[in-house]
């Protein structure tokens, strides 16, 4: 196994991140990640400017992009490496994926409204610009800015989660058009963070099986949201169906996310890493 410090999930402006793509990357090299990929929710606009930054650090660079897809009733997401930043078929994808997210904000917003926080939709969008990439990051920012609450994490457990005043489900693109669009546009797919789904053991074995039959190839063992026992579990995962295994930050913000650009542990050994898959795919 080649040993990498590698950060391939993190976000920028582009989509629900603070920092720019040449900020990220600058960081990034800062930390000592040797191999980077920025992977904006549902949007690849940031692409060519982070290859440049990551270029101009001495670091090697894989296109990437994390996609919403709706399996079992619930958001799962669906990491993207390796593929042609302008392929048609991708970004036509994408933008029908974006596409539902102002209807979407602005009935988060009507929610919020009915127990008293009101201009949440206007509030939100100061902080992304586009209706189009308004996600329910932007409204906890708002929130925690206006000082309804304290931190992220209190606004996701009282007012974004399932059965909360601002939480609006939302139908995303299906498994298997993600991954064609990954895949037909010369990259691999990989699982994002598989621990943060509230899936039944049963769930979460279709998922995985359902995953490799539509062509999906990796899936993320480390990463910012996963315990040390969690690494454990989801190289096993690995192993298991036969995926390569990748490593993540899944950063956003200084502020907000509790893992940093490049900080977190090597793979475990005994896996093949996305990297070793995607080698021709690397700039």
């Amino acid at each position: 196994m080649t040993i990498l410090n590698a950060d391939l999930h993190c976000h920028s402006v582009v989509s629900d991140g603070t920092l720019t793509p040449e900020a990220l990357a600058a960081r990034a090299a800062a930390n000592g990640v040797e191999l980077w990929s920025l992977t904006d929710h549902d949007e690849i606009g940031g692409q060519h400017r982070a290859a440049a930054a990551a270029r101009a650090h001495g670091m090697k660079y894989l296109t990437g992009t994390e996609i919403s897809v709706t399996f079992a009733g619930s958001t799962v997401h669906i990491v993207g490496l390796g593929f042609d930043p302008d392929d048609d078929e991708m970004l036509r994808g994408l933008l029908a994926t974006r596409g539902g997210r102002e209807a979407r904000g602005r009935e988060m917003a009507e929610g919020l409204a009915k127990v008293g926080i009101r201009g949440a939709f206007e509030g939100a969008l100061q902080y992304v610009g586009n209706p189009d990439l308004i996600s329910r990051t932007h409204f906890a920012r708002f929130l925690v800015e206006t000082g309804v609450c304290a931190d992220m994490n209190e606004v996701f457990r009282r007012f974004l989660t399932p059965g909360k005043p601002g939480y609006v489900e939302h139908k995303w693109a299906s498994l298997a058009a993600a991954i064609s669009w990954i895949t037909r546009a010369g990259g691999l797919a990989v699982i994002a963070h598989p621990a943060r789904y509230s899936f039944t053991a049963n769930e979460e074995w279709a998922l995985f099986l359902e995953f490799k039959a539509h062509g999906g190839l990796g899936v993320e063992v480390v990463t910012g949201s996963h315990t040390a026992a969690e690494y454990v579990e989801y190289a096993a995962v690995a192993r298991e169906f036969g995926l390569a295994a990748s490593r993540g930050s899944d950063f956003h913000s200084p502020e907000e996310s509790r893992t940093d650009l490049g900080a977190l542990p090597y793979l475990p050994g005994e896996l093949t890493p996305v990297w070793e898959l995607l080698a021709h795919r690397i700039q």
